[in-house]
């Protein structure tokens, strides 16, 4: 007896269901063939640069030798998973990390503010300078920014040296200060990236039917009331989509900054997963050790995100999908 449904083998409706709807999409495809061929080089892109690498996660779960290659090298299982779980380092990263993207997170809404002042500002000329100034320090590269902390932070010869001298104090050294880390860190990212990050929040604003602020002030709405009741509103769905995302990044603090800003003094609360994962791989050639970190901390990332947008879909009609 024939497995096989009789409708399939007859030819049935849900044998044609499924060739008119492969028609359906053919034709579709036909008929933008062109905005396919725009879209064919970042797609080739994402599978060469994003999908086909995928396979080095291997290395995590082997004894990887570069001479053997990743599919030559010996599997070693969960061994370096269970090597760092059980190593000093895993509590110090873990805390480290979590501490600076916590501090971040609580800044997350001062681009939401800044947006809003920006908004609420009448004089276009003001407001104009106003955003050419809190834009342009996200141009300044990483090495640069921190250069200038470095400079302006030094107690010997930096600003903050100066002003201590002229009240006959000693400065204090804050790059070299261990709890002082994750504010310097966190603050300067605010300083740099907030008047950016504003931008999108000020595109939502725009978007605004100007009949809604007609409306509230023929009703008597105050300034206040009409941040309240019109823009944080129109805001919130942006801010949400936002904020997941970064719930994602969670244990993903970046690398660059960290490792610039990182010296001898401050080494104990500087440490972080992706600082401690190149010390690892790259100079201690340690390459399985280091990937199975690596492959840790985006799996964390991975189900917070998960977690946090379910939670913000059954809390509110806003989430990732």
């Amino acid at each position: 007896m024939s497995l096989v449904p009789k409708e399939r083998r007859e030819g049935g409706p849900a044998l044609k269901s499924e060739s008119s709807g492969f028609r359906r999409t053919w034709g579709r495809i036909e008929r933008n063939w062109g905005l396919y061929v725009l879209l064919l080089p970042a797609a080739i892109l994402l599978l060469l640069f994003s999908y086909k690498p995928m396979y080095g996660v291997l290395i995590a779960f082997k004894d990887y030798s570069p001479a053997l290659g990743i599919m030559g090298s010996p599997w070693a299982g969960m061994k370096y998973f269970e090597k760092f779980f059980h190593s000093y380092q895993f509590n110090v990263t873990i805390k480290n990390t979590l501490i600076i993207s916590l501090y971040s997170i609580v800044t997350f809404p001062i681009p939401i503010v800044l947006a809003l002042m920006v908004n609420q500002m009448r004089a276009n000329r003001f407001k104009r300078f106003f955003q050419t100034v809190t834009y342009m320090p996200h141009f300044i590269s990483t090495v640069v920014m921190v250069g200038l902390m470095l400079i302006l932070l030094s107690p010997g010869s930096g600003l903050i040296g100066s002003i201590y001298r002229l009240f006959g104090a000693e400065a204090p050294n804050i790059m070299g200060s261990a709890g002082m880390f994750s504010s310097v860190y966190v603050w300067s990212d605010v300083w740099q990236h907030a008047g950016w990050d504003s931008i999108i929040y000020i595109a939502a604003l725009s978007a605004v039917d100007p009949s809604l602020y007609e409306a509230a002030t023929v009703d008597g709405a105050s300034r206040w009331q009409k941040i309240r009741y019109i823009d944080i509103p129109m805001l919130i769905p942006t801010a949400v989509t936002l904020f997941i995302l970064r719930m994602g990044g969670l244990l993903g603090v970046g690398f660059e900054k960290v490792y610039l800003m990182q010296n001898n003094l401050n080494i104990s609360s500087s440490e972080v997963i992706s600082t401690y994962v190149y010390k690892i791989g790259l100079l201690s050639s340690q390459y399985s050790f280091s990937s199975a970190i690596n492959l840790f901390n985006t799996l964390i990332n991975f189900v917070l995100l998960i977690l946090v947008n379910q939670i913000s879909k059954k809390l509110s009609s806003n989430s990732l999908w």
